[in-house]
């Protein structure tokens, strides 16, 4: 992903992030990062992708459908993703898998997280 080029997500999370006692500006834009990282473990549905961002955050991004599938369908129409309709355990699932494009623009996004987060932390006075 160029440089600023992260996309933001939709405030349709709001009222949730709320609930949780969070703001919902500080997920725009990351969102498509945690997504894409996520699926970097391998091709996943989306309830997975969900599950996932719930486990690894520790219940901090704990979002609805609502918002996390259209994320998705957006990071595959830019091409990051490639989905393919799964039945093979008796119920239809769209299995979600990272492309190499999706590979780049998650190595290009990571390293503009670390070097975001590594100026926050020094201007918070702590270390990354």
């Amino acid at each position: 992903m160029p440089s600023g080029e992260l996309r933001e997500i939709d405030s349709g999370c709001a009222p949730y992030l709320g609930y949780l006692g969070m703001a919902n500006e500080p997920l725009k834009g990351h969102l498509d990062l945690m997504l894409l990282q996520i699926l970097a473990s391998g091709p996943a549905h989306g309830y997975q992708v969900i599950e996932a961002l719930r486990q690894r955050s520790d219940g901090a991004f704990d979002l609805p459908e609502g918002t996390v599938y259209p994320a998705l369908h957006r990071l595959e129409r830019t091409g990051a993703l490639t989905s393919s309709w799964d039945g093979s355990t008796g119920r239809r699932r769209r299995i979600y898998q990272l492309t190499p494009r999706g590979r780049g623009e998650l190595r290009t996004a990571r390293s503009e997280w670390q070097r975001f987060s590594t100026g926050v932390f020094a201007v918070l006075g702590a270390t990354a």
